[in-house]
């Protein structure tokens, strides 16, 4: 004898709530665990698209104490967008009514066609709509849009939208709670590099000072004697160059102390710091120099952008002491998965396997993009310019 209807639809029921309890269960675990928001936003977007039976989702982060957004996290996105990272950049309709805080539907869940989607005439893979889920901070602080795409969206259940908006509570909070870990580590970074800076003040600028001012001593005592022997002359020549030593060094210290205090992204995004650089920088006078950047308002921790800027800083400056160029141009793209910078000039070029054993500037790079986890591909011949390239990926730094 079979159960009756009622029986078996509260049977459903219940496996669905049974399994939609263990994915929430699932999701908040790994939530749990980590305060990196790169690795909340991709582990809820792996759960989702299993729980609905869907490849496809992005996630929108606005930054902090702004409206300006950007992609932190995509799954499977369609060729159309993956191989064109400036297609996920701009103005789109979620986002739109989002910004305005009129996306409407049931439990704020908003079924719409993409903007993005439909602009492509090929490689879209058939998507054209999502969801669009908000994402709000404790306090009504809009946080950013997550999307689950589909060739041909079903109407949602309320049980659907249900399940969408308390994943979407969870990533919130997810998220709101790696950004104030965040502030705290960068709170105690400076508190570290005052520190450091004050005990290197107090140190080793110190002993420095009383050096040269012995080594001065020295050498007005050797001035103010009659010795002409040739051992008098030699020791003279020695304690001025000594002297000479000792204060570039002097200056490298107090220069070290500087960067200490103050980074030199303090205060600018990373895309601001590298348009200033490339206006201010005074080696580069008579070269015509272009900037572009992809994925400008996406945040990176703040150690990666310091070591990006100095990365480009050192490259321009062996454009501007070494290669004679008449252009050159720095092109950065910023993904969820990666960083990749391409700095390029139409200069006198070199011989990689050949590089001279001063080009430190050349070694410094390579070993900044290392400790980042990255790599670094350096192209260039005699008359032909060159090409400098790194990569690194977002989860190894």
């Amino acid at each position: 004898m079979s159960d009756p209807p009622d029986l078996r639809a509260e049977a459903r029921r219940l496996r669905r709530g049974n399994r939609e309890l263990a994915m929430l269960n699932r999701i908040a675990e790994s939530l749990s665990r980590s305060v990196d928001p790169h690795d909340a936003v991709q582990t809820t977007l792996a759960q989702m698209a299993d729980l609905f039976g869907l490849r496809t989702g992005w996630v929108w982060l606005l930054r902090e104490g702004s409206d300006q957004s950007y992609l932190a996290a995509a799954r499977n996105l369609p060729p159309g967008l993956a191989n064109y990272p400036r297609r996920m950049e701009g103005w789109c309709y979620c986002l739109d009514t989002f910004r305005q805080g009129d996306m409407a539907g049931a439990a704020n869940v908003n079924i719409i066609t993409c903007t993005r989607l439909k602009a492509l005439v090929n490689d879209a893979d058939g998507l054209r709509y999502h969801a669009s889920v908000p994402l709000y901070a404790s306090r009504g602080e809009k946080l950013g849009v997550l999307n689950l795409a589909s060739p041909d969206w079903r109407e949602l259940s309320t049980d659907d939208l249900r399940l969408l908006h308390t994943v979407g509570n969870l990533l919130s909070i997810a998220i709101e709670r790696a950004r104030l870990y965040a502030r705290s580590v960068e709170l105690g970074a400076l508190e570290e590099r005052t520190r450091l800076a004050r005990e290197l003040h107090d140190t080793v600028a110190q002993s420095l000072t009383a050096t040269a001012l012995q080594l001065e001593s020295a050498d007005a005592l050797l001035d103010a004697g009659h010795d002409t022997d040739l051992r008098a002359e030699r020791i003279h020549t020695a304690v001025r160059q000594a002297l000479e030593l000792t204060r570039a060094t002097l200056e490298e210290v107090r220069r070290s102390v500087m960067d200490l205090r103050a980074a030199p992204l303090e205060g600018q995004s990373l895309a601001q710091a590298l348009r200033d650089l490339a206006k201010r920088e005074p080696l580069l006078h008579g070269v015509r120099l272009r900037v572009s950047i992809t994925g400008a308002n996406h945040p990176l921790p703040q150690r990666l952008e310091s070591a990006i800027y100095r990365i480009v800083q050192e490259a321009l400056t062996n454009i501007a002491r070494h290669a004679q160029a008449q252009r050159a141009s720095v092109r950065l793209v910023i993904t969820p998965q990666q960083v990749r910078c391409v700095i390029s000039d139409d200069g006198r070029g070199f011989d990689p396997t050949q590089t001279p054993a001063n080009r430190f500037g050349l070694i410094g790079i390579s070993e900044r993009a290392k400790l980042l986890g990255g790599t670094l591909r350096i192209q260039s011949s005699p008359g032909a310019g060159a090409v400098v390239e790194f990569t690194i990926p977002l989860k190894a730094s």
